[in-house]
């Protein structure tokens, strides 16, 4: 736990790595950013349960960014704790239709026919968000001095949160598996460049990836 934070460290599926989520305590209750992907379901409920997570308290899901590794358990959290699903309108095709490329350039036939086989993104894994979020959304609401940031590049929908301290949770934008990078998969590299730019403006102290250890801004 790193102050009100609880990282959840996921494994993803053919040993590809891990991913975080991001357990958030509030004074209305939990807020979970990225949710893994359906492959790690059962740790995902075994770490909930050890923050003391129940459907009475988790508030909402915030979703980064589209692809199964961050959305593939949000279906069944929202079952299962009856709670609201949110995420930018332009990734929101990939969770319900269960395609990873919606809005996306598209790969080479080899490519796009075999993620189906990996991702597990089953049609019990699609949903329609109960909030879609723009550039500028308030999370004051839900109890999280926070806002929403419009950051494509990895995907057309991919979102941040920024917290009032300056802390971003950046989902696929920046990865720290080795060092502090922007993410090696990206979708549209002009566009993550000028998410970049925008963030160096907005007085930046932590990131919290999608994939590697947080980091201070100044390691970039």
């Amino acid at each position: 736990m790193k102050g009100d934070y609880k990282i959840i460290s996921l494994p993803l599926p053919m040993r590809m790595g891990n991913v975080n989520c991001y357990l958030i305590a509030s004074p209305k209750g939990q807020i979970l950013i990225d949710t893994g992907s359906a492959h790690s379901r059962d740790r995902l409920s075994v770490e909930l349960e050890s923050a003391g997570c129940k459907p009475a308290s988790l508030e909402l899901i915030l979703l980064t960014h589209g692809d199964f590794d961050h959305t593939g358990n949000a279906a069944y959290l929202r079952s299962t704790f009856g709670t609201m699903v949110a995420m930018h309108p332009d990734d929101a095709g990939m969770v319900e239709r269960g395609d990873m490329f919606a809005n996306r350039k598209k790969p080479n036939f080899l490519i796009t026919a075999m993620i189906p086989l990996f991702t597990g993104f089953r049609k019990s894994e699609r949903f329609t968000p109960d909030i879609l979020l723009e550039d500028g959304y308030d999370l004051s609401r839900f109890g999280l001095k926070a806002k929403v940031l419009s950051l494509p590049g990895h995907s057309r929908g991919s979102i941040g949160i920024l917290t009032k301290a300056g802390e971003i949770f950046c989902g696929d934008l920046f990865e720290n598996t080795k060092q502090p990078v922007l993410n090696s998969l990206i979708d549209d590299p002009e566009a993550a460049h000028a998410s970049l730019e925008r963030l160096r403006t907005l007085g930046i102290k932590l990131v919290y990836p999608g994939h590697g250890q947080p980091f201070a801004w100044e390691q970039l």
